[in-house]
């Protein structure tokens, strides 16, 4: 067997499907260790994988309020930004054992040095499509579709663009490894010719792997997040449950914003639900909703598995993972989509039938949210889409189907 390290930067949606192929790694035999920053040592460590911390070396706190949003997305993706957190995935691995490298998109730019150095292969990770294909752009420019040649030259652009931003520090990162100097549009090249693999996290039915991918890159389908050891639902959530006809669920993850767009959105939250006449289950997030009404309950994290499926709808950002759970849970969807591939998601569940109504976020009012809940408590096709979704789903073993891929890679080296 072998020993493994899976990095991951990001949002919870980013590191919990990580969390789920991690378990089903050591559960087949393998060492895992899983390298984060420390906002996710619990999520982590909760589930009995091994942590080791990344430092971000960037003065920022996610967890306050009143965080820039703008500003923080671009202290991390920012050159200066990539390096700092690059250097700190260094710093935390450089003399971790291993045999290979499980890398999530965001920590190519040093994980691909970084694996080199050790002399191990490099594997990726990814929830969203973002490899050039006719069939649609890459997923974070949003749904809209170029053309078959549109879609493909867009990724190729995007490619180009971030070699061309990121080629210093991409330099740099070899260079304190102690590497050659190499051209990343070369690197490029090298990782395509050998058919670098990438394992895509997400159900070749709710989004089938295009037919003009190179090999290498395969959709496995959905990594779900294991519950955290001994976990057991807060009896408060429990007796609000019982207490009266499944509420509608609404959360939106890992946005942030400030202390006043909180209260704007709780407010809107709380009228909208009071208009529609629905119970409501209303997750705090980073954005930190506070909804206090009769018939509402806020509640902190607490697992899609098991809260879905007891729900009558899911609201939420259209994130990859909740997007999953939701479907997962056969219940209907309602998208509020804010920024990167949460658009492009939102697309794929209307398509698939499952989607009451999509509201931009920042267009978000009590008018548009309560009738989009009625739509999706009333409307029959919705729900028996939703169901059947879910079955196909159930029939579906993603992560077992990212070990085969991982261990036949390995075995070919």
């Amino acid at each position: 067997m072998s020993r493994m390290i899976i990095t991951g930067i990001g949002s919870h949606g980013d590191i919990a499907p990580l969390t789920g192929l991690g378990v089903r790694l050591r559960e087949a035999g393998h060492e895992v260790v899983v390298a984060a920053h420390s906002v996710f040592a619990e999520l982590i460590t909760g589930r009995g994988l091994d942590f080791r911390l990344m430092e971000t070396n960037i003065d920022i706190d996610m967890n306050d309020p009143n965080v820039d949003k703008r500003k923080a997305a671009w202290q991390f993706a920012s050159p200066a930004g990539v390096r700092a957190t690059g250097m700190g995935m260094i710093e935390a691995l450089r003399d971790e054992p291993a045999d290979v490298m499980l890398l999530a998109q965001l920590t190519e730019g040093a994980g691909f040095p970084l694996a080199e150095a050790k002399g191990i292969p490099a594997i990726g990770l990814r929830f969203q499509p973002m490899c050039a294909t006719a069939a649609y752009p890459p997923a974070s420019l949003g749904p809209r579709s170029f053309g078959p040649f549109g879609n493909r030259l867009a990724a190729e652009i995007g490619g180009w663009l971030g070699d061309t931003v990121y080629r210093g520090v991409v330099g740099d990162f070899r260079r304190e490894l102690g590497l050659p100097e190499v051209p990343v549009r070369e690197l490029r090249r090298r990782r395509t010719a050998a058919e670098w693999p990438i394992l895509h996290g997400y159900s070749p039915y709710v989004l089938p792997r295009p037919a003009d991918w190179r090999a290498g890159l395969e959709v496995t389908g959905y990594w779900w997040p294991p519950r955290p050891l001994d976990w057991q639902p807060p009896a408060e959530l429990t007796e609000f449950l019982a207490a009266g006809p499944p509420p509608v669920f609404i959360g939106f993850g890992s946005v942030v914003n400030t202390s006043a767009h909180s209260a704007r959105i709780s407010e809107i939250v709380r009228k909208a639900l009071r208009q529609a006449g629905v119970r409501g289950v209303v997750q705090a997030g980073w954005l930190q909703l506070d909804v206090s009404d009769d018939d509402v309950l806020t509640i902190g994290e607490v697992p899609h598995d098991w809260l879905f499926p007891q729900m009558a709808a899911v609201v939420h950002s259209c994130g990859a993972g909740t997007s999953a759970a939701g479907l997962r849970a056969g219940v209907p969807a309602i998208g509020v989509p804010s920024y990167s591939d949460q658009p492009f998601w939102a697309r794929r569940l209307t398509e698939l039938g499952v989607c009451a109504g999509t509201i931009p976020h920042a267009k978000l009012g009590v008018d548009a949210l309560a009738a989009a809940i009625r739509t999706a408590l009333t409307d029959a096709t919705l729900r028996a889409n939703a169901a059947e979704v879910a079955a196909r789903l159930a029939q579906e073993d993603g992560a077992g189907q990212a070990i085969k891929a991982i261990e036949a890679h390995l075995a070919t080296r």
